[in-house]
């Protein structure tokens, strides 16, 4: 049997999942799972309800969304009984997880907008808290995530809504497994293999189900190892690495006073762990405190933000040195601070002598980024007066012989020495590996790298002359803004991204943003440019290690840099007063306070993609998070974990479109990059971290293009396509092309005539794509009816993000009173035609924007009047398409209306019973399901034509 039909792989998993000690459990429908929920809650909690009293439960429980059902499930409930006393009861035992009621079932259905069957469900005394969905093999289990987001929408908010209950799922094809929190805004690539504690994956369905699905260990990641994020009201689960480096931790501080050290690489989520083991240590009875630590305040507030996120209220921010020495002395358990403020608490009489009760005490420092944080005098002076202090730091990039620059005791300064034992380890190249983290690629910009005629090759002689004057020279660094101003567009998708710029120095970044500023007064780009820096001699540093002794922010210091009359905060306070002007902000840098308040809104604004280029010396080098940073441009001397630092802002996780971290370098930083990644991996692994050379893509990309050819070999054979097999070969085929062509568009040598395939060739058949994709749309009320209905097109591949409607109008502008001949005009509206059928979003409007082509262009004469002109067709004929749905379905109009409003906010598909509600004539019983169904199609549809897109 070449494949294993999915029918057998649920049989066999609910066979081993009985075996493991789930019960069996024959449920057909939500009428089963309530009366099972009533034996399974009765028998959990020692006691009977009659059937009012369940009813209340019920009623409880069908309360809320996932998140608010997330806490419910974690709560006990106090409800009346009929006798009039009172009684709690608990859905889940959350401190012995084990002793709770473990069950299986399978094909359980369920009917919303219609009906749906799930695969295998495990239950916890009777809520369904794991769905299992199962693909046969050789299906991709991005098939079965899908299928469970068509069910967010569809089916498991019905009727009480107990399959909101669910906290993880498992999706798996039999060979590869996966899991992931109840998340509606969940990506596929936050689903995670499991795996053993040396991060060996484990894949096959069975080993997994052995190793993640026994009962004691399902319970006690669901109650032990799931965070509720308060401030995106979404669960988050732990992946198997930040999983056993929290049991290392905690086993540590139960049974043992030594320190330890987590190396887990940069982008791999250390807040969530050490938020996740603070909150497990601070309940441990021995523990007096649990103090996390950081090593500046811009890192203060983001992890206070990220811990109270977490759980709100849990951690009390230390907002200066007395309020530190307070929580120190009063009852606060977990408490956030700066080494700064926690060295002047311990060493400044007046503060230390009221914190004296805690010298002798267990209080447990955590330390983030303890490669930068922990080589001065603070660690000793924080173990000279804890006497019983227990220390743990998190790194991704832990100092060792090599890469360190200080000495303990006369010995180099390393992370072991500090820290004692690595308690576990989890690399960069296993993130890559698990698609956790993105490669890099890295393009060395200047004469001596590229053969001459690459689009690398400027002028920009460092190889041997690596002197300061030539580098900061005025000629060398206008050609290299030249050269950003020219790429940035390649390197972030045309802005879909955005990047940062590091410097060697306040001296270089100050030339390098006035020749910015000049070149955009003289309309050489729009780029929205911010910067920031320390204005003290700290931000100097030259050190590429990255290990900066920086103040606190704002910390006013008289500055050491000079520039003629100006010294580097009069210059900060000019470009401070640019951003003021760009964004309608009052930041400047006269206290400590608003200029904290001020790096708080850059930080914001590059995650926002508000700020297209953000220059900086140091800071946002370490510690800053934003997925939407995809590319570095690097014009400064980074060695080891300077450098790996420094290169992981652009390879956090955002959609299929960011395929890799771009790396520009300016300087030649190649014999470092490898030094880095062998100190931090190892010597094989540069193939792993770095993207290979845009050669050995072209060759992918012609090696794809050779299979596409065999399923299609003209464009027009797609048409010939008769079953659902052949359309899926060809998406799986032309799906494959577009992820190379996605990389090597971010080249700077790319050129389409390097290709075996035109640009017309490839958009003729990406038209052929968007037809089956087209064709395959989910409509309300069909069910699943094809082996394409949950197939990823990955459409944010072709879309571009600067084609909308406003950019289709203003081609239009273009084309009223020219003098363009008869067949240029043709051609020009074929071109525009070609571009609607192209775009995934502007398909729906391709019918209306011909009609306005053709019917109303020809009568404006001045193209400023095409935006006014047409947004006046567009308003009425979506108000003709508004009037005609109306008419047609007899529907009261301020009460559609109202449901459009309600679906474009909610995003939720409109609930039959609701749509209903919207008839003036009520149909017959039989009618209602066909419809209703119907109704909300047209409401689809109205949206994706008239709303979706159009002022984006």
């Amino acid at each position: 049997m070449s494949s294993q039909p999915e029918y057998i792989l649920e049989q066999k998993l609910v066979e081993q999942l009985q075996q493991l000690g789930h019960k069996k459990a024959i449920i057909r429908d939500e009428t089963d799972l309530i009366l099972n929920l009533k034996t399974q809650l009765e028998i959990h909690n020692k006691k009977s309800f009659s059937d009012k009293e369940f009813e209340k439960i019920l009623n409880h429980l069908a309360k809320g969304n996932v998140f608010e059902k997330a806490k419910t499930l974690r709560d006990r409930f106090h409800f009346v009984k009929d006798d009039g006393t009172s009684e709690w009861i608990e859905f889940i035992n959350k401190d012995h997880w084990c002793q709770n009621q473990f069950q299986v079932t399978n094909q359980i259905s369920q009917e919303g907008n219609f009906k749906n069957r799930y695969d295998v469900t495990i239950l916890i005394n009777g809520l369904p808290l794991v769905q299992i969905e199962l693909k046969r093999r050789g299906l991709e289990m991005k098939e079965a995530f899908n299928q469970i987001n068509r069910y967010h929408h569809q089916s498991f908010n019905s009727g009480s809504g107990l399959f909101n209950y669910v906290q993880l799922f498992v999706i798996s094809n039999g060979v590869n497994t996966k899991y992931y929190s109840n998340n509606a805004k969940q990506t596929f690539k936050q689903t995670f293999f499991w795996s053993d504690e040396h991060n060996t994956n484990i894949t096959q369905v069975e080993h997994f189900a052995q190793a993640f699905l026994e009962p004691c260990h399902i319970a006690k990641m669901i109650t032990k190892y799931i965070v509720l994020n308060e401030t995106n009201k979404i669960l988050m689960v732990l992946r198997p690495y930040q999983y056993y480096a929290v049991e290392k931790i905690v086993d540590r501080v139960r049974n043992t006073d030594k320190n330890g050290f987590i190396w887990h690489t940069t982008g791999s989520g250390k807040t969530l762990t050490s938020f996740k083991a603070s909150q497990i240590l601070k309940e441990i009875p021995k523990v007096e405190k649990v103090v996390f630590v950081v090593d500046r305040k811009d890192l203060d507030y983001q992890t206070q933000k990220e811990f109270d996120a977490f759980e709100k209220g849990s951690v009390d921010p230390t907002e200066n040195t007395t309020h530190l020495v307070k929580q120190l002395s009063d009852n606060t358990k977990l408490i956030v601070t700066t080494l700064q403020k926690l060295n002047t608490a311990i060493t400044k009489e007046k503060h230390g002598k009221k914190i004296d009760k805690l010298k002798d005490k267990k209080v447990i420092f955590i330390f983030d980024e303890c490669h930068r944080s922990q080589f001065g005098d603070t660690h000793q002076n924080i173990k000279k007066y804890f006497k019983k202090a227990q220390m743990i730091g998190f790194t991704g990039t832990p100092i060792s012989e090599v890469n360190s620059i200080g000495k303990i005791d006369g010995a180099p300064a390393t992370t072991n020495r500090l820290f004692e034992d690595c308690l576990h380890k989890y690399v960069i190249t296993d993130a890559i590996s698990d698609d956790n983290v993105l490669k890099f690629s890295v393009e060395y910009v200047g004469r001596y790298k590229e053969k001459e005629g690459s689009n690398t090759y400027i002028d920009t002689d460092v190889e041997a002359i690596d002197t300061q004057e030539l580098l900061e020279s005025p000629k060398r660094l206008e050609k290299i803004a030249d050269y950003l101003i020219a790429e940035y567009g390649r390197k972030t998708h045309n802005s879909t991204f955005n990047a940062m710029f590091c410097v060697s120095s306040i001296e270089v970044l100050k030339q390098y943003y006035d020749l910015f500023q000049k070149k955009k007064e003289e309309g050489k780009h729009q780029l929205k440019i911010a910067t920031i820096f320390s204005y003290n001699s700290n931000e100097e540093s030259q050190d590429a290690n990255g290990i900066y002794e920086e103040p606190e922010l704002g910390m006013v210091a008289e500055p050491q840099a000079q520039y003629g009359d100006s010294h580097s905060r009069n210059v900060l306070e000019r470009y401070i007063g640019h951003y003021n002007e760009m964004f309608g902000m009052n930041f400047s840098t006269k206290d400590s306070q608003t200029f904290y308040n001020y790096y708080n809104d850059i930080a914001k604004r590059v995650r926002n993609k508000e700020v297209d280029l953000i220059i900086v010396v140091n800071m946002f080098l370490t510690g800053f998070d934003s997925p939407q940073l995809n590319t570095l441009f690097v014009d400064k001397n980074l060695k080891y974990h300077g450098l790996i630092q420094a290169f992981s802002r652009t390879n956090r996780l955002l959609g299929e479109k960011k395929s890799q971290g771009n790396i520009v370098c300016f300087r030649n930083l190649k014999s470092a990059t490898d030094d880095a990644v062998t100190l931090f991996s190892n010597k094989e692994a540069i193939q792993e971290i770095i993207i290979r050379p845009i050669e050995d893509y072209i060759e992918l990309f012609n090696t794809a293009l050779q299979q596409l050819k065999i399923i299609a070999p003209e464009i027009a054979s797609v048409d010939a396509y008769k079953t659902e097999q052949e359309k899926l070969e060809f998406i799986t085929a032309f799906r494959e092309l577009m992820r190379i062509l996605n990389v090597l568009k971010s080249f700077a040598d790319f050129d389409f005539n390097k290709l075996e395939m035109t640009e017309y060739e490839f958009d003729g058949y990406k038209s052929k794509y968007l037809d089956i994709w087209n064709e395959n749309k989910p409509k309300v009320g069909e069910g699943k009816a094809s082996i394409l209905d949950d197939v990823d097109f990955e459409l944010e591949l072709i879309h571009r993000d600067e084609i909308n409607v406003s950019y289709i109008i203003s081609l239009l502008a273009n084309l009223t009173g020219s003098n363009l001949t008869a067949n240029k005009l043709e051609q020009k509206k074929k071109e525009i035609r070609d571009i609607l059928s192209g775009d995934a979003k502007l398909r729906s409007k391709k019918e209306l924007i011909e009609k306005f082509i053709e019917e109303n262009l020809p009568q404006i004469t001045d193209g400023d009047n095409v935006n006014e002109e047409f947004e006046s067709y567009w308003n009425r004929e979506k108000n003709k398409a508004f009037d005609t749905i109306v008419k047609e379905e007899h529907l009261n109009k301020e009460m559609f209306q109202e449901s459009i409003n309600d679906y474009l906010f909610t995003q939720k598909i409109p609930k039959l019973s609701d749509t209903l509600m919207l008839l003036e004539i009520k149909p017959k019983i039989t009618e209602r399901n066909t419809i209703g169904k119907r109704i909300i199609q047209k409401v689809q549809d109205f949206v994706d034509v008239f709303i979706d897109g159009v002022n984006s």
